[in-house]
């Protein structure tokens, strides 16, 4: 991608603010409140599984959006919907923006759909303000994301750039023994009735950009509207298990105890205990804790537990699961462990030339944009091979998400979408 040094002469400032000012907030809260209906809980929050008939539902809604664009909708294998917007080169390869609609079962309004509904926006903020631009610009609702039904999450934009393969996702089956191929074509077939048209996967970008709820407390606490994000930290998912001797908890003294409950309970403070940092960077999470044969009054034999090791940098996460292995490789309460890896994703670290644009386009909008890293995953760490990627954050309220309560003040929602919009229009010159 080329660099961009945005907004050098007194013009293109005012072109940019004019961008900024095209963004309609009533349009955009109407937008977060009709997508909000499919699959709407009476708690307020949203349930919209992936492939499911509200997720459906608000795939045909986003279509139904294109005409009034000038755009074209269309579909690919894995059911990421596209909306492309011409530009005066059709042979220059589009800048592309967008996230999800897919929500948790008691998910919020926000995560995912406001990247798509602010795409959206920035796309409508651009032809009001009367902005012709040279590349293409297309917006994506990217599929299953969020992996609550059909795990793992980030399917459509995994399958799109080839980390998976499509026949491996379209095998995978949710809680119901329903497979994402079979919800996928049940999907495609509405679709089709619909009109819209099938893409190739894996199509070209000349850069990407996303736009999301941060999920965490440190915009709001700053103070901040909007955050432009530096990379997304690594992963490392591990499970534990821990042996033991079973036997009467009555009668067995605590010398002659094999007991694997106090066996992994030592070894996982030994890891929490180790991932401590001075800068807290590390982020060491236990999430599942289960202890066989779960009787009352019997000593545990078996003890297993989940790790979630997150770092923003590939060497320290390396250097962790070197030592979690040493640890694991010692006795505990007399009993034996095994540290099983299970997954692991590598840190991405976003290109400095779109960082300093979305850094540079905020000053120009006199918005103040901190500098932060994603502790989540997003579609963007998968786009980050494809094709030069970025993400700009939005504060929630509390740093809640993934519930009913997640919440999105509208004004910080529209300085994101104005940043974005200005942003696309610069890559898109």
């Amino acid at each position: 991608m080329q660099s961009h040094t945005p907004y050098p002469a007194d013009r293109a400032l005012a072109d940019i603010k004019a961008i900024a000012g095209a963004v309609d907030p009533e349009r955009l809260a109407n937008d977060l409140a009709t997508v909000a209906k499919f699959g709407a809980r009476s708690d307020g929050g949203v349930a919209r599984l992936a492939l499911d008939d509200n997720d459906t539902r608000a795939r045909l809604w986003l279509i139904e959006q294109a005409s009034a664009l000038g755009a074209t909708a269309s579909v690919d294998a894995i059911g990421n919907v596209f909306l492309d917007v011409p530009g005066s080169d059709p042979t220059l390869d589009p800048v592309v923006t967008g996230s999800h609609l897919d929500s948790q079962p008691t998910g919020g309004k926000y995560d995912g759909a406001l990247g798509v509904l602010a795409g959206l926006e920035a796309l409508r903020a651009l032809k009001r303000a009367g902005f012709a631009p040279r590349r293409p610009l297309s917006l994506v609702s990217w599929t299953n994301e969020e992996g609550a039904r059909f795990s793992p999450g980030t399917s459509g934009s995994a399958v799109f750039c080839g980390v998976r393969s499509l026949e491996e996702t379209r095998s995978v089956k949710d809680s119901e023994g329903v497979s994402l191929g079979h919800a996928l074509d049940t999907c495609l077939e509405e679709l089709d009735a619909a009109g819209v048209p099938r893409r190739p996967l894996a199509t070209p970008m000349h850069s990407f950009l996303e736009l999301h709820i941060e999920q965490g407390p440190i915009l709001e606490r700053s103070g901040a509207a909007v955050g432009v994000v530096e990379g997304i930290q690594g992963v490392s998912w591990f499970e534990v298990t821990v042996i033991g001797n079973a036997n009467h908890a009555g009668t067995t003294p605590r010398a002659m105890r094999r007991d694997a409950l106090e066996g992994a309970c030592a070894l996982a403070t030994a890891l929490r205990e180790s991932a401590k940092d001075s800068e807290d960077r590390v982020r060491f999470t236990i999430g599942k804790f289960a202890v066989g044969p779960g009787s009352v009054n019997t000593i545990p034999d078996q003890v297993t537990f989940s790790i979630d090791l997150r770092h923003p940098e590939a060497e320290t996460l390396k250097a962790l699961e070197a030592e979690f292995n040493q640890l694991a490789q010692q006795t505990w309460a007399g009993c034996q462990a095994t540290l099983t890896p299970l997954s692991r994703v590598e840190p991405v670290a976003f290109p400095t030339t779109l960082t300093a644009l979305l850094d540079n386009t905020a000053n120009a909008l006199g918005m103040a944009a901190p500098r932060l890293v994603s502790g989540a995953f997003h579609d963007a760490i998968h786009l980050a091979r494809h094709c030069p990627t970025a993400m700009l954050f939005v504060p929630c309220r509390d740093g809640l998400s993934h519930h009913p309560d997640e919440h999105t003040d509208l004004s910080d929602a529209v300085a994101g979408t104005q940043l974005l919009a200005a942003s696309l229009a610069s890559l898109s010159q």
